[in-house]
């Protein structure tokens, strides 16, 4: 049975989409009985009420697969999936008329379909009056494969709800939509009212008060506390409904036995979002767990938003609202960086950074325990936000991450997005049979998301702030190319030093540009790359090398390093900087100071440290050529579909599950033969064939053609290259049978089952997935045969997996050369390997039982790909973590 779903209409209210019960049935007759006539025309092409009457009393009765929508408990809508003889199913949906434009139909069409899926229907029809407009629009707007015709003033409509990109975005779109609407109460508040500030002016309640009094909030401030409590210039009630008018944000900071009631009060008053900032919850245990998923039940009861609990606050820094609801003692300037972190302290490290850069934030969320609001629900609604210009985010869990990997890459399609992801260390690892497993860890997953999705991943909150100035506040450079000018020779020499770390490049000036330098430098020869102006330049020179290196074509950015000297007053030098910086807004320009009070004018972008602007410039380069590879991916990313039917899906994992069966004894990995079977379909067969026995074995080597290569194709057998178990280059029927006799020896029977394969020669990769239970299948492709374990030269990619991402990742490996042909040799055939990949990673996804897939070797050659060693495990198949859309699921 498909179970309940906490979804957001677009009005940003909460309900809860839940299969029908027997227990359903008053309501659903009432339903029907109260609905307008118009309504009730819409849905029974007329206005016979015992139409809708019979027509519960059968969905009920026949077992018709049926959802319902609820609100605060109240059914509101239908939708039902009745059997066709065609093997379709038709479609039905009614929604109470006080809820109309809600986005409620969309919502349980996109649920009735994956219910449907689970049953192996993937088409729906429906008859539609050609006037009921709100219908036609859901069923077209799906983002579903349609087909409409018209007969007698009813349309007919049948659609093939697999899931596709182009499906998947439309709804991603809607949900970007409804989050916005629903925590736009959160991030932009007009009123806000505090709970839990004591009288002795003690306590985390009170210092949020002094916090958004501190800020000069522009809103309406309120303090809710039951006794006799007055605090200058802010309206005290006793509870939240003894207010006269509801506030858009609840600030709760009272001890964590009282949050609950504190919260029922709020939803009672009409308030649509709170910060739950008291702490006592999850963090500290079972009891504290109860009490919190009690709380997450109330809020999606309710239809109320939560942030928290046990978190640091809000902060919402545009200049017509300055809201500072947390006990930070610092505030951020403003400005249009969007940070959400799950830790507190994170927070506050951020915002003290952000004062010292000159960083603005635009907003902060501190999640807390992430009870209701969750990092994918703030990136939904700051994506569309045109007051974000970038996002930043500290995570230490994903709730849903093939759902953030989407979200995160229409993000950073749009703006930048920055991450730093906690908890990534090597005591994650867990132990793998495979190469491709032993290498997964959690920061393989989050390097395959960021590198996918477009995420700027940082090492820490320092690299996070000073990466997000430099995308702020400076044009993206178009590529790798980074001049260094200095009054400092050795700091140039230095800065040179850190840009190779950070895949920048010092391109030596040309002739041209360095003789129009030579006019202005002082004392030295330094016109080359880094550019050393002399210590004694003056103000106006120093300013016309910098312009000059900027018009030249020749480079990306500039760096400008520049230390106090008492040969020359920085001032002026400053100055003359920011009209260079005025002149030319379209190439970055940042500086560095040393020695230097912080007078500098607040156009120029200044970094603390040269290491520290070399690496946010190397941040912002690598975005840079990201987004360019997506202006050319974009094309053909909703091409990559694949048509193949729920039927077919279905006998596939049925062949799966068969083998998985059989294989109980061998911890999930399949034979050699048998895997074929499944892997077939997929085009991932290893070359060769399957005997058992010497003579067997000798026979099939002899019809092969010498030289022959032969392995033990055992299941139980993984690394058997070590145990002697793989013979390569036998040129004999005498060769082979010794060969099969020492297998037999080394694995204790009598006869083996022994793969026979053609030798091939050809540049050795490695390709295979493995199943993440945070990120799903990570496919995984790298240097192969003995190279997998001595180079480490792999890498990891996340589902979905387009032909682009593959080539990216080919890119970016060290033997690429050897690939694209080297030293004279002929280019191997990269269109076949990427065909390799995509089918690895298609396995993955339709076959949720595939544990790992190891292929190593594939050798690649320049007529196409052979797969020499195939290995395959399966396992149960676990519940997929990303379906129709639904807010976080509460926790159990």
């Amino acid at each position: 049975m498909t179970p309940s779903a906490d979804v957001l209409l677009t009005d940003g209210s909460v309900g809860v989409i839940r299969p029908l019960l027997p227990a359903d049935g008053p309501a659903l007759h009432t339903l029907h009985q109260e609905v307008s006539d118009e309504n009730y025309r819409m849905r029974f092409f007329g206005l016979e009420r015992r139409t809708g009457d019979q027509y519960v009393d059968h969905v009920l009765r026949d077992h018709t697969l049926a959802l319902v929508l609820t609100l605060r408990g109240r059914i509101v809508a239908l939708a039902t999936a009745e059997p066709t003889p065609s093997g379709a199913a038709e479609v039905a949906f009614l929604v109470e008329d006080g809820h109309h434009g809600q986005g409620i139909g969309s919502l349980l069409l996109e649920h009735l379909a994956a219910a449907a899926r689970l049953q192996s229907v993937d088409t729906f029809e429906a008859e539609v009056l050609a006037d009921n407009y709100p219908m036609l629009a859901v069923f077209t707007d799906a983002g579903f494969t349609y087909q409409r015709g018209m007969s007698d003033g009813v349309a007919t409509v049948r659609l093939d709800t697999r899931v596709t990109a182009t499906s998947r975005a439309a709804s991603d779109a809607r949900d970007r939509r409804a989050e916005a609407r629903s925590l736009h109460p959160l991030l932009y508040p007009r009123s806000v009212a505090v709970i839990g500030v004591r009288h002795d002016g003690t306590g985390i309640g009170h210092a949020v008060l002094d916090g958004i009094r501190r800020g000069r909030y522009t809103g309406d401030l309120r303090v809710i506390h039951p006794g006799d409590f007055r605090v200058e210039g802010v309206a005290v009630h006793p509870t939240f409904a003894a207010m006269p008018t509801p506030v858009d944000l609840a600030v709760i900071a009272v001890p964590a036995t009282r949050v609950l009631a504190a919260l029922s009060d709020a939803a009672d008053a009409g308030v649509p979002c709170a910060v739950v900032i008291s702490s006592g919850f999850q963090e500290l245990g079972a009891d504290g767990a109860v009490l919190q998923r009690e709380l997450a039940v109330l809020a999606r009861t309710r239809g109320i938003r939560v942030v928290g609990p046990n978190c640091l606050g809000v902060v919402s820094n545009g200049q017509d609202i300055r809201l500072n609801a947390t006990f930070s003692p610092t505030v951020p300037p403003s400005g249009g960086l969007a940070v959400a972190t799950q830790s507190g302290g994170v927070g506050i490290v951020m915002s003290d950074l952000a004062r010292d850069l000159g960083l603005g934030i635009g907003s902060l969320v501190s999640l807390g325990n992430k009870a209701d609001v969750s990092g994918n629900d703030l990136l939904a609604a700051w994506t569309d936000d045109p007051e974000v210009s970038a996002g930043a985010f500290y995570l230490e869990s994903f709730g849903n991450a093939p759902k953030f990997a989407r979200l995160a890459r229409r993000f950073a399609e749009r703006k930048p997005l920055l991450a730093v992801v906690g908890g990534r260390s090597a005591g994650g690892q867990r132990a793998g049979a495979s190469h491709t497993a032993a290498a997964a860890t959690t920061a393989v997953g989050v390097t395959a998301l960021f590198a996918q999705a477009g995420v700027i991943g940082c090492d820490d909150a320092e690299d996070l702030a000073e990466a997000a100035l430099m995308l702020t506040r400076e044009p993206l450079p178009r590529g790798d190319r980074i001049a260094v000018v200095s009054n400092a020779g050795g700091m140039g020499v230095l800065a040179a030093d850190v840009a190779a770390e950070h895949r920048l490049t010092l391109p030596e000036l040309s002739a041209a540009t360095r003789s129009r330098l030579a006019e202005h430098v002082s004392g030295t020869a330094g016109t080359s790359n880094p550019v050393d102006a002399g210590a004694g330049v003056d103000a106006d020179a120093f300013a016309a090398i910098v312009e000059h290196v900027m018009t030249s074509a020749e480079v990306d950015a500039v760096l400008v390093v520049l230390v106090a000297t008492s040969l020359a007053d920085p001032g002026p030098t400053l100055l003359a900087l920011a009209a260079v910086r005025e002149r030319h807004p379209d190439l970055p320009l940042v500086l560095v100071t040393h020695g230097i009070e912080r007078h500098d004018p607040s156009s120029l972008t200044r970094y603390r440290s040269t290491a520290g602007a070399i690496r946010a410039m190397g941040r912002a380069a690598g975005y840079a050529a990201w987004l360019g590879e997506r202006t050319v991916e974009t094309a053909t990313d909703a091409d990559q579909d694949r048509a193949i039917s729920l039927a077919e899906l279905g006998r596939r994992r049925l062949t799966a599950g068969r083998l998985l069966r059989g294989a109980a004894d061998h911890g999930g990995w399949i034979g050699t033969g048998e895997s074929g079977e499944l892997l077939a379909d997929y085009g991932l067969a290893p070359v060769g064939a399957v005997a058992r026995g010497v003579e067997a074995v000798a026979e099939l080597a002899a019809s092969t053609g010498f030289p022959v290569a032969i392995k033990v194709a055992d299941a139980a057998v993984v690394h058997r290259t070590d145990r002697g178990l793989v013979r390569v280059g036998l040129d004999s029927v005498h060769a082979v049978r010794a060969a099969v006799v020492s297998f037999a020896r080394e694995l204790g029977v009598h006869d083996v089952s022994v793969l026979v394969q053609p030798v091939v020669t050809g540049i050795e990769m490695a390709v295979g997935v493995v199943r993440d239970p945070t990120f799903g299948p990570l496919v995984m492709v790298g240097a192969g045969g003995v190279n997998t374990d001595v180079l480490l030269d792999r890498t990891y990619l996340l589902q979905p997996v387009h032909a682009a991402d593959v080539r990216r990742a080919l890119r970016g490996l060290r033997c690429w050369p050897l690939l694209e042909g080297f030293r004279g040799s002929a280019p191997v055939d990269v269109d076949a390997l990427v065909e390799i990949v995509l089918a690895v990673a298609a396995l993955a996804e339709d076959v949720a039982e595939v544990a790992e897939v190891d292929l190593n070797p594939v050798i690649v050659t320049p007529t196409g790909c052979n797969l020499i060693d195939v290995k395959l495990r399966l396992q149960e198949a676990v519940g997929a973590t990303d379906g129709p859309r639904q807010l976080r699921p509460q926790q159990p």
